[in-house]
């Protein structure tokens, strides 16, 4: 008697598990679309916590470094290098089988000041410059060969109207120092791709400048492989028809087009605080942070309606794009807590803050794909 009772509570069981509905991981909704990544941060790369290694492993098949590859971590003094976060990232990647990203080796932020001064804190010459810039790509994607496949080569170069953001870089090297830093990259990992990448290439004006200067440097026989678009979107701006001409765009001028930042915020902010420009900053407020208690449905679902209008997007150009990479593992970690206003609560990405997937919103963008 009690072997039948047994014998029924396993059929229960497993009808059961076989009617309930399948847990969609992100790799696999898009495994025949492009690349689907998250950025991470040092405490994530070495997480002890079973749930953010989970979450990455099974959502996850690329891989992007928030921070800590950027100069001002990775190099923080002239003679220091610091590679313990790169090490166990890349093993990271490794490990899961990522299509792993360098970011960024060139950048106006978050760069010492030390790289633009010489011994007397003068402003450095250009081709002494030119030469330290080399020199730190030699050591940083030099070491990384063959294990980080695409680099971030050169970050935010451009303004708003096409022109060239006048950066200490710029000032000191002119539009010399994005061409020296591609080369160089090529020739520290020839077999790595190379990516320009910047935020607002949904504008026409900026993505013209970057484009005719990408194309300048392809004449020139330098490796430009692909167009970062960063996706830092919110959920009325830009247009839908603003960020598919700018994947048309870039795929008609001969790049790939990589989606390199993905977040929408679903917080009202300052007119002026469009993009990701990190100089811009302002007060906290009540009325700029309205969710602080969680997140209200109607919101949500109006997250879920623009996330899954924009990857219609993406799918309908996924011959296009190669990945999407989603700018941060989950809400509590966005950068969109502090910009452009600080210490909010915000709630851009596809896991919530304590890293529960948001199903409904997973479901609807699953739904647009083919």
């Amino acid at each position: 008697m009690m072997f039948k009772k047994t014998l029924s509570f396993v059929v229960i069981t497993l009808l059961f598990s076989a009617q309930s509905p399948k847990k969609e991981r992100l790799k696999d909704i898009f495994a025949d679309s492009y690349h689907i990544g998250v950025a991470l941060n040092s405490r994530q790369v070495n997480s002890p916590d079973p749930k953010v290694n989970t979450t990455i492993e099974n959502n996850f098949n690329s891989l992007s470094p928030e921070n800590e590859l950027k100069w001002e971590r990775v190099h923080p003094e002239i003679d220091r290098y610091e590679f313990g976060f790169g090490d166990a990232y890349v093993a990271l990647g490794e490990k899961i089988g990522a299509f792993t990203i360098g970011h960024c080796l060139v950048w106006h932020q978050q760069t010492p000041r030390w790289v633009f001064q010489d011994e007397n804190k003068e402003p450095l010459r250009k081709d002494a410059l030119i030469s330290r810039m080399e020199d730190h790509i030699e050591a940083v994607a030099g070491r990384y060969k063959g294990k980080i496949h695409g680099w971030d080569v050169v970050n935010e170069a451009f303004n708003e109207d096409g022109s060239f953001r006048e950066s200490a870089w710029y000032k000191i090297a002119g539009k010399d120092f994005i061409k020296a830093a591609f080369r160089k990259a090529h020739e520290m990992d020839p077999e790595a791709e190379l990516y320009y990448n910047d935020y607002n290439v949904w504008r026409a004006s900026k993505r013209k400048g970057i484009l005719d200067f990408a194309k300048e440097m392809v004449l020139e026989g330098i490796k430009v492989d692909a167009i970062g678009m960063q996706g830092h979107y919110q959920l009325d701006s830009p247009t839908l028809e603003e960020i598919e001409q700018g994947i048309i765009d870039i795929h008609e001028a001969g790049f790939k087009v990589m989606i390199t930042e993905l977040d929408v915020d679903v917080l009202p902010r300052p007119r002026r605080a469009e993009g990701a420009d990190l100089n811009m900053n302002f007060a906290n407020s009540d009325e700029y942070n309205p969710y602080k208690e969680g997140i209200t449905p109607e919101a949500e679902a109006k997250l879920a309606e623009r996330y899954a209008a924009i990857f219609e997007i993406y799918e309908k150009h996924k011959d296009k794009i190669t990945r999407v990479t989603f700018w941060g593992l989950g809400d509590r970690y966005s950068w969109l807590n502090n910009f452009p206003v600080r210490g909010r609560t915000n709630y851009p990405l596809l896991f919530d803050r304590n890293l529960e997937p948001k199903t409904d919103i997973i479901e609807k963008i699953a739904g647009v794909v083919k």
